[in-house]
């Protein structure tokens, strides 16, 4: 989505003058029509408009867009994975419109020299010879794709104590978090990162795993949690880095937004040199 796109650009929009000439609606797609089943990605989100803001994320979670002009009405399916990205020292998102990402990830620090290297030389392999390169991470890429596959048809499969709930809950609290937004996301990643692992239900192991992306800009004070509801049989899983303080106000969010209301996330930090990435699943 380009940084100066308009509301009909991204919502699409009516002909009225096709209707008044020839009575007959017709509707020209946006960027939301033609993201159906896809992604949707928004560099520098923090720029745009806090009304498109608000737009994406009421059609990514009802998963329908409705474009109304003149008392004249249209929806389309619209459901895709939105994904943004952000850096606060630009510029902060409202925190209304935050509390909306369902994850958070911090983008890692300045590179190494050796990791410069391996990019620039990846690129330049990438560059010279496109199917050459590709070739050497098919096998990588098929088999990534087929776990990804299993995930999501066990995703329906996995189950989830009664002590998850209640972990999660105390955690959010603790965190300061307002409203809900917290929890049902929780939830849903920890699923995803237990279905992800072919197990069969929730473990205190997803829960530590996805803490930081569905806290980190939502924390609102830091927490030292206990683990009065942790199952005994797994109270010495090591828990999460919590977040640090500085990460609140306008270091919130850090160096990225990646949000996923959809069923799966990728993690792309070798997206530059055209590597194969690891994936962080999502619901």
């Amino acid at each position: 989505m380009p940084l100066g796109a308009s509301e009909d650009r991204l919502v699409g929009s009516l002909d009225l003058n096709k209707v008044l000439a020839d009575r007959e609606a017709t509707f020209h797609v946006g960027l939301l029509a033609k993201a159906h089943g896809g992604v949707l990605y928004v560099d520098e989100v923090n720029l745009l408009p806090d009304m498109l803001v608000d737009l994406l994320l009421d059609v990514a979670a009802s998963g329908v867009n409705v474009v109304e002009r003149d008392g004249i009405s249209h929806s389309h399916p619209a459901q895709f994975s939105l994904i943004g990205t952000m850096n606060p020292d630009e510029g902060e998102l409202r925190p209304q419109l935050l509390d909306r990402f369902g994850l958070c990830l911090e983008q890692a620090g300045p590179m190494s020299i050796e990791e410069r290297i391996a990019i620039v030389q990846q690129r330049d392999a990438f560059d010279r010879d496109p199917e050459a390169y590709k070739a050497q991470f098919a096998n990588e890429q098929a088999a990534l794709m087929q776990q990804l596959e299993d995930a999501q048809q066990a995703l329906a499969t996995v189950t989830t104590e009664s002590w998850v709930y209640a972990t999660i809950a105390q955690r959010c609290e603790a965190a300061g978090v307002e409203g809900l937004r917290a929890d049902v996301t929780w939830h849903r990643a920890a699923q995803a990162h237990a279905a992800w692992r072919g197990a069969a239900s929730v473990s205190q192991a997803d829960i530590d795993m996805v803490e930081p992306w569905v806290l980190a800009h939502r924390r609102t004070r830091s927490a030292d949690i206990g683990s009065d509801a942790q199952p005994p049989e797994q109270s010495g899983v090591p828990q999460a880095r919590h977040l640090p303080r500085r990460l609140i106000g306008r270091r919130v969010a850090a160096r990225s937004i990646k949000t996923a209301l959809a069923r799966q996330t990728l993690s792309a930090a070798g997206q530059a040199s055209g590597a194969p990435c690891r994936p962080k699943l999502s619901r």
